[in-house]
Protein backbone atom coordinates (compact mmCIF):
# COMPACT_ATOMS: atom_id res chain seq x y z
CA UNK A 1 0.00 0.00 0.00
CA UNK A 2 1.32 3.71 -0.59
CA UNK A 3 1.93 5.30 2.44
CA UNK A 4 1.18 8.79 3.59
CA UNK A 5 4.14 11.61 3.45
CA UNK A 6 4.69 12.46 7.21
CA UNK A 7 5.81 15.66 7.83
CA UNK A 8 5.25 18.27 10.98
CA UNK A 9 3.35 20.30 8.23
CA UNK A 10 0.92 17.91 7.34
CA UNK A 11 -0.12 17.08 11.17
CA UNK A 12 -0.41 21.07 11.59
CA UNK A 13 -2.52 21.34 8.16
CA UNK A 14 -4.89 18.09 9.68
CA UNK A 15 -5.42 20.44 12.99
CA UNK A 16 -6.00 23.27 11.16
CA UNK A 17 -8.54 21.83 8.34
CA UNK A 18 -11.76 22.46 10.36
CA UNK A 19 -11.25 26.26 10.18
CA UNK A 20 -11.90 26.16 6.44
CA UNK A 21 -14.74 23.92 6.45
CA UNK A 22 -16.62 26.74 8.57
CA UNK A 23 -16.35 29.44 5.57
CA UNK A 24 -19.17 26.67 3.50
CA UNK A 25 -21.26 26.76 6.70
CA UNK A 26 -21.14 30.59 7.13
CA UNK A 27 -21.95 31.32 3.18
CA UNK A 28 -24.95 29.19 2.95
CA UNK A 29 -26.65 30.77 6.40
CA UNK A 30 -30.05 31.96 5.56
CA UNK A 31 -32.44 31.31 7.74
CA UNK A 32 -33.92 33.03 10.65
CA UNK A 33 -34.22 30.96 14.44
CA UNK A 34 -32.90 31.92 18.06
CA UNK A 35 -29.98 33.60 16.14
CA UNK A 36 -30.39 35.58 12.52
CA UNK A 37 -28.18 34.63 9.50
CA UNK A 38 -26.23 37.59 9.74
CA UNK A 39 -25.18 37.73 13.65
CA UNK A 40 -24.54 34.02 13.05
CA UNK A 41 -21.99 34.91 10.00
CA UNK A 42 -20.54 37.81 12.34
CA UNK A 43 -19.45 35.29 15.20
CA UNK A 44 -18.36 32.50 13.09
CA UNK A 45 -15.99 35.08 11.47
CA UNK A 46 -15.02 36.62 14.90
CA UNK A 47 -13.81 32.96 15.83
CA UNK A 48 -12.22 31.65 12.43
CA UNK A 49 -9.84 35.00 11.93
CA UNK A 50 -7.59 34.23 14.49
CA UNK A 51 -7.60 31.16 13.95
CA UNK A 52 -6.91 31.12 10.68
CA UNK A 53 -3.88 33.38 11.31
CA UNK A 54 -2.55 31.39 13.89
CA UNK A 55 -2.91 27.99 11.38
CA UNK A 56 -0.70 29.98 8.63
CA UNK A 57 1.49 30.45 11.58
CA UNK A 58 1.88 27.38 12.49
CA UNK A 59 2.04 25.38 8.88
CA UNK A 60 4.56 28.22 7.70
CA UNK A 61 6.99 27.50 10.57
CA UNK A 62 5.82 23.74 10.41
CA UNK A 63 7.33 23.52 6.90
CA UNK A 64 10.90 24.29 7.97
CA UNK A 65 11.08 21.36 9.77
CA UNK A 66 12.70 18.70 7.98
CA UNK A 67 13.33 15.85 11.08
CA UNK A 68 10.31 14.05 12.02
CA UNK A 69 10.31 12.02 15.08
CA UNK A 70 7.59 10.96 17.80
CA UNK A 71 8.14 13.89 19.73
CA UNK A 72 7.76 15.93 16.66
CA UNK A 73 4.64 14.45 15.75
CA UNK A 74 3.74 15.02 19.97
CA UNK A 75 4.43 18.79 19.39
CA UNK A 76 2.98 19.36 16.32
CA UNK A 77 -0.68 17.75 17.39
CA UNK A 78 -0.15 19.78 21.25
CA UNK A 79 0.41 23.05 19.43
CA UNK A 80 -2.32 22.89 17.29
CA UNK A 81 -4.77 21.68 19.79
CA UNK A 82 -3.78 24.34 21.94
CA UNK A 83 -3.42 27.47 19.64
CA UNK A 84 -6.44 26.26 17.60
CA UNK A 85 -8.86 23.43 17.82
CA UNK A 86 -9.67 23.33 21.60
CA UNK A 87 -10.28 27.33 21.29
CA UNK A 88 -12.21 27.04 18.25
CA UNK A 89 -14.33 24.02 19.30
CA UNK A 90 -14.75 26.09 23.13
CA UNK A 91 -16.00 29.17 20.82
CA UNK A 92 -18.25 27.11 18.62
CA UNK A 93 -19.93 25.91 21.52
CA UNK A 94 -21.30 28.62 22.06
CA UNK A 95 -23.11 29.68 19.25
CA UNK A 96 -26.33 28.13 18.25
CA UNK A 97 -27.14 28.68 14.54
CA UNK A 98 -30.00 29.64 12.42
CA UNK A 99 -32.58 26.25 12.64
CA UNK A 100 -32.06 25.98 8.74
CA UNK A 101 -28.48 25.45 8.94
CA UNK A 102 -28.33 24.00 12.07
CA UNK A 103 -27.73 20.37 10.99
CA UNK A 104 -25.12 21.63 8.73
CA UNK A 105 -23.37 23.29 11.72
CA UNK A 106 -23.14 20.70 13.83
CA UNK A 107 -22.13 18.04 11.16
CA UNK A 108 -18.96 19.83 11.12
CA UNK A 109 -18.64 20.46 14.93
CA UNK A 110 -19.47 17.07 16.17
CA UNK A 111 -17.06 15.49 14.27
CA UNK A 112 -14.58 18.16 15.37
CA UNK A 113 -15.29 17.84 19.07
CA UNK A 114 -14.72 13.85 18.93
CA UNK A 115 -11.31 14.59 17.32
CA UNK A 116 -9.94 16.42 20.17
CA UNK A 117 -9.21 13.42 22.46
CA UNK A 118 -8.31 11.38 19.55
CA UNK A 119 -5.57 13.83 18.77
CA UNK A 120 -4.93 14.29 22.77
CA UNK A 121 -4.47 10.79 23.33
CA UNK A 122 -2.22 10.14 20.55
CA UNK A 123 0.12 13.15 21.33
CA UNK A 124 0.42 11.67 25.17
CA UNK A 125 1.39 8.03 22.73
CA UNK A 126 3.84 9.44 21.32
CA UNK A 127 5.50 11.18 23.85
CA UNK A 128 6.05 7.90 25.23
CA UNK A 129 7.63 6.68 22.35
CA UNK A 130 11.73 7.38 21.65
CA UNK A 131 12.83 7.67 17.74
CA UNK A 132 13.97 3.69 17.42
CA UNK A 133 12.46 1.71 14.47
CA UNK A 134 10.82 -0.90 17.57
CA UNK A 135 8.80 2.39 19.00
CA UNK A 136 7.87 3.69 15.89
CA UNK A 137 6.19 0.81 14.59
CA UNK A 138 4.94 -0.12 18.17
CA UNK A 139 3.35 3.93 17.89
CA UNK A 140 2.41 2.78 14.07
CA UNK A 141 0.00 -0.01 15.52
CA UNK A 142 -0.94 1.63 18.82
CA UNK A 143 -4.66 1.89 19.94
CA UNK A 144 -4.16 5.77 20.09
CA UNK A 145 -2.92 5.45 16.02
CA UNK A 146 -5.57 3.42 14.98
CA UNK A 147 -8.15 5.57 16.26
CA UNK A 148 -6.64 8.56 15.09
CA UNK A 149 -6.61 6.94 11.98
CA UNK A 150 -10.52 6.07 11.94
CA UNK A 151 -11.35 9.57 12.45
CA UNK A 152 -9.38 10.76 9.95
CA UNK A 153 -11.86 8.17 7.68
CA UNK A 154 -14.46 9.46 9.20
CA UNK A 155 -13.67 13.35 8.53
CA UNK A 156 -13.91 12.50 5.12
CA UNK A 157 -16.90 11.14 5.17
CA UNK A 158 -18.43 13.94 7.16
CA UNK A 159 -16.82 16.44 4.08
CA UNK A 160 -18.98 14.04 1.13
CA UNK A 161 -22.50 14.25 3.61
CA UNK A 162 -21.87 17.91 4.17
CA UNK A 163 -21.13 18.33 0.17
CA UNK A 164 -23.84 16.12 -0.54
CA UNK A 165 -26.44 18.00 1.67
CA UNK A 166 -25.17 21.79 -0.27
CA UNK A 167 -25.85 19.84 -3.37
CA UNK A 168 -28.98 18.55 -2.36
CA UNK A 169 -30.69 22.16 -1.10
CA UNK A 170 -29.07 23.96 -4.33
CA UNK A 171 -31.33 21.21 -6.35
CA UNK A 172 -34.28 22.33 -4.30
CA UNK A 173 -34.28 19.49 -1.61
CA UNK A 174 -34.56 21.02 2.00
CA UNK A 175 -33.58 24.40 2.89
CA UNK A 176 -33.37 25.27 -0.97
CA UNK A 177 -30.10 27.42 -1.51
CA UNK A 178 -30.12 29.74 -5.54
CA UNK A 179 -28.06 28.55 -8.40
CA UNK A 180 -26.11 31.18 -8.10
CA UNK A 181 -25.23 30.66 -4.65
CA UNK A 182 -23.99 27.14 -5.03
CA UNK A 183 -22.22 28.06 -7.56
CA UNK A 184 -20.23 30.57 -5.08
CA UNK A 185 -20.40 27.44 -2.39
CA UNK A 186 -18.64 25.13 -5.00
CA UNK A 187 -15.62 27.59 -6.04
CA UNK A 188 -15.47 27.97 -2.30
CA UNK A 189 -15.18 24.78 -1.48
CA UNK A 190 -12.69 24.18 -4.31
CA UNK A 191 -10.47 27.03 -2.52
CA UNK A 192 -10.36 26.72 1.19
CA UNK A 193 -12.30 23.22 1.44
CA UNK A 194 -10.89 22.35 5.02
CA UNK A 195 -11.10 18.36 3.89
CA UNK A 196 -8.59 18.88 0.79
CA UNK A 197 -6.18 18.37 4.07
CA UNK A 198 -7.31 14.89 4.77
CA UNK A 199 -5.12 12.37 3.26
CA UNK A 200 -6.11 10.11 0.29
CA UNK A 201 -5.39 7.01 2.83
CA UNK A 202 -6.10 7.67 6.11
CA UNK A 203 -5.31 3.95 7.23
CA UNK A 204 -1.89 4.57 6.15
CA UNK A 205 -1.47 7.54 8.05
CA UNK A 206 2.19 7.30 10.05
CA UNK A 207 2.57 3.71 8.90
CA UNK A 208 5.53 2.51 9.79
CA UNK A 209 8.47 3.19 8.55
CA UNK A 210 8.33 6.67 8.52
CA UNK A 211 10.45 9.04 5.77
CA UNK A 212 13.71 11.04 7.15
CA UNK A 213 12.82 13.81 5.25
CA UNK A 214 10.99 15.64 2.36
CA UNK A 215 11.72 17.70 -0.56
Amino acid sequence: MPRTVVTLESVVRRAWAGVCLVVIVVVGGCGTGQMSATEYVDRINAIVAPATQKGEALVAEAAQTTDFTPQRLQEGLERALREIRVPLQEAADEIEPPAPIADLHYLMWDWHSRFIPIERALATRAAAAADTAEDWEALSESPEMAAYRAQLAEGKQVCSDFQGELDARAEGGGFAIDSWLAAELEEIGKAVLGCESFPEHPENVYRYPPPTSTP
